[in-house]
């Protein structure tokens, strides 16, 4: 099983001291060539503070995150799964879970992000601004990531659960097969009309995500997710074709 997660837009400052940037200890080595190439032209375009700000769609408020790139190399790492913390990682609360369940989460938990395609969970990553939407001079996102995140996750097997933005997803498509699902989070409401979620979508995928990291099974197939969830009292159903509906 592999539980695909969006990062957020907000990162945690600091890291362990005297660590930085080794994409040796990144997972997916395949990624790491572009990588190399999101890394360098995002320290590229900090240069330019202005220039910068306007490519990552900063407001002035948001300006200094421009520093963060500017050091990206050699400023100290967290995991993944710490590094991020928006309303996502706020209802996953990573830091809360036990040592197996943080080693659990290292082996069936990876991230999209711009600057990096997928890492999982426990691969030690800097602070940095980089979004789905930014623009690299000469460096189009789409076109760097889209084939080399599709073949990793095309190589993946077993049970595969999106639960990444579209725009995320977009980056990188998942293949599609039986066992590699979208899922979506929605509410139902008093006529049993289901509508989709945006502030609330983001928290019940980080808590259905540490429901799953919680319970340590590493599902084979839709079907055993179906039943576990069941009888956890999560509600997850077939949507459309190639799709879950988390019910929130």
């Amino acid at each position: 099983m592999l539980i695909l997660l969006p990062p957020s837009e907000t990162k945690r400052d600091g890291g362990a001291p005297g660590t930085r940037l080794d994409y040796a200890d990144l997972s997916f080595a395949e990624l790491n060539r572009p990588r190399r190439r999101a890394i360098a032209a995002v320290r590229a375009l900090s240069r330019n503070r202005a220039e910068a700000a306007r490519a990552l769609k900063l407001g002035p408020t948001l300006a200094d995150e421009v520093l963060r790139n500017r050091v990206i190399g050699t400023s100290p790492l967290l995991p993944s799964i710490d590094r991020y913390d928006g309303v996502l990682y706020e209802g996953l609360d990573a830091a809360s879970l036990s040592s197996a369940q943080r080693e659990f989460a290292g082996r069936t938990v990876a991230i999209a992000s711009a600057a990096f395609g997928l890492t999982r969970a426990l691969d030690p990553i800097p602070a940095y601004r980089l979004s789905h939407d930014s623009r690299l001079p000469g460096l189009p996102l789409g076109a760097l990531w889209r084939e080399p995140v599709s073949s990793v996750l095309s190589a993946q097997p077993g049970l595969l659960l999106d639960l990444r933005s579209e725009a995320y997803a977009e980056l990188g498509p998942a293949p599609r097969r039986e066992g590699s699902v979208f899922v979506r989070v929605v509410s139902v409401d008093g006529s049993g009309r289901r509508r989709a979620l945006n502030h609330f979508n983001k928290k019940g995928k980080g808590e259905f995500t540490r429901a799953l990291i919680e319970a340590g099974i590493d599902h084979a197939d839709v079907e055993s997710l179906l039943a576990w969830a069941a009888g956890a009292g999560i509600r997850i159903e077939p949507g459309e074709p190639g799709e879950l509906e988390l019910v929130v």
